[in-house]
């Protein structure tokens, strides 16, 4: 049995007429930058997050580039970001000309906390990212209340938690602004590179919309220097598509997670296996990833992959210790539970189809290797 991490084709097939109509308005309209799909897209997704504002842009990175720009972060600044996170959370502050401070994470959730974003404040800290990883919530009512005990801007990183909620609130509606990624393997995943920027400031968004063409506006008028990212609108045609069936892809996703929970512990894995869990009842978790720890990782993945089970590891290394930050000087030791998960992590298959007999040989193959 073959089954892969994500199943693009399969998803593919089963929206294929809609995704090719959209696709061929787009060619027959040759409005290929901006346009009327990609202001739809952005009024659409605006609703869906219940946000005021949403901005598309290139990519996921960019999204949280334009954010930090727009909010004046620059050299001297200080912005703290998790060690355990996509490079771009922290890659995006050093093109900046800022200085990324890394911060531990929770061993539950594996996302930043408030109180180690609180010990790495200095006099130079001006803004946070707090990135919701895998799809589950960072706890943003503390973390706002360390952002407006110091007056430090925030920038949610919700690139793997569009649709997520937390204590019934939409992520993107706590920071000042809030990165969305629509790569390809995302729950709410392109045919390309594309992103999106939520924010309730008007201000913002206004900046945010000039940014994103060069610092013009009007066009040809440049108020300041700004970026080439703009969203193309053959991806927000496909985007707008597939935004119809996010809510059950989700569902999908928390169906199929509840599941290799349920079979684990019936299959007395829970000892070996370290298990995703919600560290907040009342919020909600899309399963971007479903990631567990393992002892042996490498060698558990390998076997897995010659059995034909497709696996990831969300991330082999933390940030504070790749080599582009060595000049920072953190140590091995330094932020200890992101470094133990990065030797252990491994992301089974999440797509929202997979079906219990595909589930139940993911799970056998694993019994069968860790006993």
């Amino acid at each position: 049995m073959q089954i892969p991490l994500l199943d693009l084709k399969k998803q593919y097939k089963n929206i294929k007429d809609e995704i090719q109509k959209a696709t061929n308005e787009v060619l027959e309209s040759t409005q290929y930058i901006m346009g009327e799909h990609v202001e739809k897209l952005e009024e659409e997704i605006a609703e869906y997050t219940n946000t005021k504002f949403a901005i598309g842009v290139s990519s996921g990175t960019d999204a949280l580039l334009l954010s930090l720009h727009a909010l004046d972060i620059g050299p001297g600044d200080e912005v703290i970001v998790p060690t355990f996170t996509f490079f771009a959370t922290a890659g995006v502050v050093s093109r900046l000309g800022a200085t990324p401070v890394f911060a531990d994470i929770d061993p539950v959730s594996y996302n930043i906390t408030a109180e180690e974003i609180e010990a790495k404040i200095t006099n130079k800290t001006k803004a946070i990212i707090p990135v919701h990883l895998y799809g589950q919530p960072a706890e943003m009512d503390k973390i706002m209340k360390i952002a407006d005990k110091y007056d430090l801007k925030v920038v949610e990183d919700a690139c793997q938690a569009i649709g997520a909620e937390y204590k019934g609130t939409q992520v993107g509606n706590f920071g000042d602004t809030t990165a969305l990624s629509f790569f390809p393997s995302k729950n709410l995943g392109g045919y390309g590179d594309g992103g999106m920027v939520l924010t309730n400031d008007k201000g913002l968004a206004d900046r945010l919309k000039r940014l994103r063409v060069h610092g013009a506006e009007p066009k040809y008028y440049h108020k300041e220097v700004g970026y080439n990212s703009r969203l193309d609108a053959i991806q927000a045609a496909v985007l707008r598509v597939k935004l119809n069936y996010l809510d059950n892809w989700n569902e999908g996703r928390r169906r199929v997670a509840k599941t290799y929970d349920k079979l684990f512990k019936e299959n007395g894995l829970y000892k070996e296996i370290v298990l995703p869990k919600k560290k907040v009842e009342d919020s909600t978790h899309v399963y971007h990833q479903y990631v567990v720890r393992v002892k042996n990782r490498d060698e558990i993945k390998k076997k897995l992959k010659g059995n034909g089970i497709s696996t990831a590891v969300y991330y082999p290394r933390p940030l504070h210790l790749q080599e582009c930050y060595d000049d920072l000087g953190y140590e091995n030791g330094d932020l200890s539970v992101a470094e133990k998960n990065c030797n252990e992590v491994l992301a089974l298959p999440i797509d929202p189809n997979l079906t219990k007999e595909q589930i139940n040989y993911v799970v056998d193959n694993l019994k069968i290797i860790l006993k």
